[in-house]
């Protein structure tokens, strides 16, 4: 009995880790390729959240880059604008996209050069802690 009594409570145990690591998932992430010398660029990729619970996502920061926040491009009377976001909600099983002419990842002076097929780490923060941490790729287009 008490084997049986273990045997569940370790299936207990594994089931909430796995429901705790379902969360903020990274898909498709990238960087536009950067002219020599650029000290601002952009990122992009499709957050999904895997969870049950909404998702809060407040910034991101890298290794490679001196600042990295989150931004949107709005158009307002026909001029386009660049506006940050301070944080973003993910709804449980939505997926949000970063992508050109809309929300992406400010990515501003880069310690490196970056060139096509290198790779830069990202963290994404949320409110929970949690957060997620991707690779995204430096390439001309969407991977």
């Amino acid at each position: 009995m008490r084997g049986r009594i273990a045997i569940a409570g370790g299936v207990l145990l594994l089931a909430a880790r796995i429901a705790a690591a379902a969360g903020l998932v990274v898909e498709g992430a990238w960087i536009r390729t950067p002219p020599p010398g650029a000290t601002m660029l952009a990122g992009y990729a499709r957050l999904r959240n895997a969870g049950a619970a909404p998702i809060v996502v407040t910034g991101a920061d890298g290794a490679d880059f001196g600042s990295v926040s989150l931004h949107e491009s709005i158009s307002a009377d026909g001029v386009e604008r660049m506006r940050p976001l301070t944080e973003l909600t993910i709804a449980p099983g939505a997926t949000v996209l970063f992508a050109p002419g809309g929300r992406h990842f400010m990515l501003m002076r880069p310690t490196r050069a970056l060139a096509a097929g290198d790779r830069a780490r990202i963290h994404i923060s949320t409110s929970s802690g949690d957060g997620a941490t991707a690779d995204f790729v430096v390439a001309d287009a969407p991977p």
